[in-house]
């Protein structure tokens, strides 16, 4: 006699309101609230808007082992059924953009329509010595990652409107976001190979990117866009940190998208 499969076991998790479902999964270093608070609040009117804690960040513990990005997928779905959704549109901004990309790989029943902001099919060279960084700046002072962060994810439309005082505000939102628990989520970004996957996902979707991205550049979402079969590619204006810098156009952008798809979903 063999051992049934463990479970996945749910994320901690924002839930509000009631309607279709609507998963919402963060950035590295961020957390539900912050990346996608004003868009919970705006949509949980018509939404049944589901914001899981990716490990290391709400309540969510910290992965013991490295973080397997299909094991966090399925457990990411295992979240919304807790919720109870059975099925549900995505989106994911960042690294919660590499999972959504997962989750709708391994799961497309569960899928309505798919949202990739700041996605990446493979972590390059490139990225892998800017993520070993990251985490040396945070081994070492969190408050010079932020500094490095502000600097990088941040578009220029918004820094160049900074003076001294705006810098220092800035740096410390993003300083005291910062602990060591959110490392094992930086080396899961090191890892990210979804060549297998992409090709799988059937739900229609809209990878967006941002033209001034200097952490995931705008390639990476076009390599991205070309690999899924039913995906619109949309660039703005905007850095990584776009859902930040300017989250009224970032989520206008998103409910647009979403409730486009929601009403085919009826007809």
């Amino acid at each position: 006699m063999t051992d049934a499969p463990a479970r996945p076991e749910p994320l901690d998790h924002i839930a509000a309101g009631s309607g279709p479902g609507l998963v919402l999964i963060h950035g590295t270093g961020a957390d539900a609230n912050s990346n996608w608070g004003p868009l919970i609040d705006a949509l949980r009117d018509r939404y049944t808007v589901v914001a899981p804690y990716l490990p290391g960040a709400g309540a969510t513990p910290v992965d013991p082992a490295p973080i397997d990005l299909d094991s966090l997928a399925d457990r990411i779905v295992a979240t919304a059924r807790t919720a109870g959704l059975e099925r549900f549109h995505l989106v994911g901004h960042s690294l919660g953009a590499a999972l959504a990309t997962a989750v709708a790989a391994r799961h497309p029943e569960v899928v309505t329509s798919l949202a990739l902001h700041a996605g990446w099919v493979r972590t390059t060279p490139r990225e892998a010595v800017m993520f070993d960084l990251w985490t040396r700046l945070l081994r070492t002072d969190p408050a010079l990652l932020a500094r490095h962060l502000v600097l990088t994810a941040m578009g220029p439309d918004l820094l160049d409107t900074l003076d001294e005082g705006g810098f220092a505000d800035l740096t410390a939102g993003f300083t005291a976001m910062l602990d060591e628990r959110i490392l094992g989520q930086i080396d899961l970004d090191t890892r990210i190979d979804l060549r297998e996957a992409v090709g799988r996902i059937t739900a229609p979707t809209l990878v967006l990117a941002c033209a001034d991205d200097r952490i995931i550049p705008p390639h990476h979402q076009r390599q991205l866009a070309a690999a899924i079969r039913q995906a619109a590619y949309l660039e703005v204006p905007g850095g990584h940190g776009l859902p930040f810098e300017d989250p009224a156009r970032f989520f206008s952008l998103i409910t647009a998208y979403v409730d486009e798809r929601q009403a085919q979903a009826r007809t």
